[in-house]
């Protein structure tokens, strides 16, 4: 369960995703709001399961008072929601029952990246592994199969480089710096939320429009036009006062922005280590290009997922952190 999206994976016994979903979920709102989301996955689901493992990052929405009132408030409802065996994962200290979630709350806060990197851990001994979202990245270097931690919470990692809140859909343009290249001169950036990343990765055609859920940043459509006529508030202009395709060039040029910071934390990172990245989320295509600038071995994280289906293993890529924390309870029922 995150801040923006409810995600779920259906697994069978030997670990291969039967089903994975990924409903549009604007927590910040109101818990009815997520009420409302595991109902349309559990109407969507096909086989009912008797055994629900759960992670989330949904706490740290400003819902809620502080993250453990989040982790309890979540827990809660997913309890009351879910039929059979509920079990929350609270990162290093495995699994946990609804009773004992008050007494880990915060270890079972935003532990989702661990449970994606413990699993990429067991089919990649030495990498780094990267997961591009909607709203921020993640960053865990894996050495001799062992998940090397910098820090648990988000503000330890933060500070680390390990999470940098910057995504393919839902930052702020804003966000990725004070002034980008355009039509040859640099033009400072406005700082008002006009236009989102998802507007710059319709333009450069990087965006699967299933990935696309978020709401645009003036209410208005998605098609390449809207999405310009947003880009081009960013600098002061109107849509109308260039080409289409000098738009289609700045949002190359906030791309390589962006690639550039999340670039800076894989540095940071793998401290000059060669060895492979694995991508994982919407944006994994960013992490595509950085190992390609890099000159270093990409491995896309669906080649790791076990499914019958190619359309399944897509959407366990995007929805990685609830296909992880699934196959990690499976394998701990075996």
């Amino acid at each position: 369960m995150g801040g923006a999206h409810l995600k779920a994976a259906l697994l069978d016994q030997d670990g291969a995703a039967q089903q994975v979903l990924q409903v549009a979920c604007p927590l910040w709102r109101g818990l009815d709001w997520l009420e409302a989301a595991i109902d349309e996955v559990l109407s969507q689901i096909r086989s009912a399961s008797n055994y629900h493992a759960i992670t989330m990052t949904g706490e740290l929405v400003d819902l809620f008072e502080n993250r453990p009132a989040g982790v309890m408030a979540i827990a809660q409802l997913m309890h009351q929601k879910l039929q059979g065996k509920a079990q929350f994962y609270a990162g290093t200290q495995g699994f946990v029952s609804s009773h004992q979630v008050a007494a880990n709350a915060n270890l079972i806060a935003s532990a989702n990246w661990l449970a994606s990197a413990n699993f990429v851990a067991k089919k990649v001994p030495n990498a780094l592994f990267v997961d591009v979202g909607s709203t921020s990245s993640d960053f865990v270097a894996i050495s001799n199969g062992e998940v090397i931690v910098q820090g648990f919470s988000d503000a330890e990692r933060m500070r680390s480089d390990a999470l940098v809140y910057s995504g393919v859909v839902r930052t702020p343009v804003m966000a990725l710096g004070q002034k980008v290249l355009f039509e040859g001169a640099y033009s400072n950036i406005a700082a008002e939320h006009f236009a989102t990343t998802a507007d710059v990765y319709r333009l450069t055609g990087d965006l699967l429009s299933e990935d696309d859920m978020a709401e645009t940043a003036d209410g208005a459509g998605k098609s390449q036009l809207e999405s310009a006529r947003r880009l081009a508030r960013m600098i002061g202009y109107d849509v109308e006062g260039a080409p289409f395709i000098a738009w289609q060039s700045l949002a190359q040029a906030f791309k390589a922005m962006q690639l550039q910071r999340l670039g800076e934390a894989v540095g940071h990172m793998s401290q000059g280590s060669l060895d492979s990245l694995v991508g994982a989320g919407a944006g994994k295509f960013l992490v595509a290009a950085l190992a390609e600038k890099m000159d270093r071995p990409f491995i896309d994280v669906i080649d790791l997922i076990q499914s019958a289906s190619t359309q399944q293993k897509h959407w366990a890529g995007v929805c990685f952190p609830a296909y992880a924390v699934a196959y990690l309870a499976l394998e701990q029922l075996h």
